[in-house]
């Protein structure tokens, strides 16, 4: 893809009026935000029928259109999957206000006070494929926590995109807040152009694919958190319980095997494999789960009576983000380890096993946002955190890391108050020493 550098004025219109918009949002007191926050979950309880449509519509265009599985299963808005999300929303207003919390409060010298307070990122620029929940639960996260937000989704879902985004618009207006805090944009061109915003938008964060995430950081200079790959897996030690390790396995690749908390990879230790196999490999196919597997676990398969497909080394390095699970046996924890390290994408890993040193080894030299002990990689979520909601995965080094909630849209300042000190006073052979004492 080619970039033009030029952005079109009415998109660096749009983006003023969003940062006016942001700017006296994070001025008002909590309790506004809230009431914002509510006339939007009310909104969308009202819109309902009208988001459904849409959703609706998007979805048997997809389906003509051939859509690929995994999206399609991220594209799909029921009437459960929306009050879900209309929960999600109320339980962001429930959440405490990340705005204004005084992180540092000290006193430099008598009368001259530095004060480190949180304080709102301004505008986000969020670029989704496919999932127009992800619409909701970005608004209601931004308008929380004082930030406008620039919203771009899939042309896939681009009429639950305006539908919701309408919605929305009701609630802001109805609350007194200005509608302009939440932007949708439609046409790929508008993406490029969103990028070369940097004078306006605070931070990118691109949910899709791998390609699309690089793309993003190759052509912006502002600041990017996200994540592309969700290559996560599950290991099954010798020492698992194993009624308990097929029910977790089940679960993190079934449940929705389109997300990307969802196992793509299980690694068995040898020991425990032909046990663990005898129930899991039933258990997963009853699921319709497609195995491809290495050469023991084929064999293993093979004296139960079940023939499987081989694995080759590109399955160890995809995600599917469907009903296809790559198996793979292992001779130690180390192993297991080494693997993870080599293909996982730094998302959510997690071991099945009795042996606490053994567990307390995985979940110290896993490198991944989220490590898990005895319990499916599908918690890796920000409404199961209790974040209320995401505005996606991080899977940097840096913070935030995992499920990014209210806390990953704030950044801080430093206000410091005096009566007339200057810093001559302080320097110099007659220097005055600094008192720094935390009030």
């Amino acid at each position: 893809m080619t970039v033009s550098h030029i952005s079109t004025p009415d998109l660096t219109d749009l983006a003023q009026h969003t940062r006016v918009a942001a700017r006296s949002l994070a001025a008002l007191p909590t309790a506004d935000r809230n009431r914002a926050i509510a006339s939007i979950a009310q909104a969308l309880e009202t819109a309902a029928p009208q988001i459904l449509a849409a959703n609706a519509a998007d979805c048997e265009a997809a389906i003509a259109a051939g859509l690929a599985k995994p999206l399609y299963g991220r594209l799909k808005l029921d009437a459960t999957k929306l009050a879900g999300v209309i929960a999600g929303v109320r339980d962001v207003e429930r959440l405490p206000d990340p705005v204004g919390t005084v992180q540092i409060h000290r006193e430099l010298d008598q009368g001259l006070v530095m004060t480190r307070i949180t304080c709102p990122l301004g505008v986000l620029g969020v670029i989704f494929e496919s999932r127009p929940d992800a619409l909701v639960q970005i608004a209601s996260l931004a308008v929380k926590s004082g930030n406008g937000v620039i919203l771009k989704g899939g042309r896939e879902a681009v009429r639950s995109c305006e539908a919701l985004t309408r919605a929305i618009h009701q609630g802001l207006e109805a609350a007194g807040i200005d509608p302009a805090v939440v932007q949708l944009l439609t046409t790929r061109e508008e993406t490029v152009a969103l990028l070369q915003l940097d004078q306006y938008v605070d931070l990118i964060i691109p949910r899709g694919s791998n390609a699309f995430v690089r793309f993003v950081q190759q052509n912006t200079t502002i600041p990017v958190l996200g994540h592309a790959d969700g290559i996560c897996h599950l290991y099954v030690d010798r020492a698992a319980d194993v009624e308990q390790a097929v029910a977790i396995a089940v679960d993190a690749k079934t449940n929705y095997p389109s997300a990307c908390n969802a196992i793509e990879t299980l690694l068995v230790h040898e020991a425990i494999a032909p046990q663990f196999l005898q129930q899991a490999i039933p258990a997963l196919q009853a699921q319709q789960v497609e195995l491809r597997t290495d050469v023991r676990t084929c064999a293993i398969a093979a004296t139960q009576g079940v023939t499987l497909a081989t694995a080759t080394a590109a399955d160890w390095a995809t995600e599917y983000s469907d009903l296809i699970l790559a198996v793979k046996l292992v001779d130690s924890v180390e192993e297991a380890i080494a693997h993870i390290n080599t293909y996982g994408s730094r998302h959510t890993e997690a071991i099945v096993t009795a042996d606490a040193q053994t567990a307390k080894i995985f979940m110290a030299q896993v490198d991944a946002a989220g490590v898990f002990h005895n319990c499916s990689t599908r918690f890796s979520d920000g409404f199961r955190y209790g974040f209320g909601a995401e505005v996606g995965i991080s899977t940097q080094k840096m913070p935030p890391r995992g499920p990014v909630g209210l806390e990953g849209l704030v950044t801080y300042q430093y206000q410091v108050v005096g009566q007339g000190h200057i810093a001559a006073t302080y320097s110099g052979d007659q220097a005055k020493a600094f008192t720094h004492r935390d009030l």
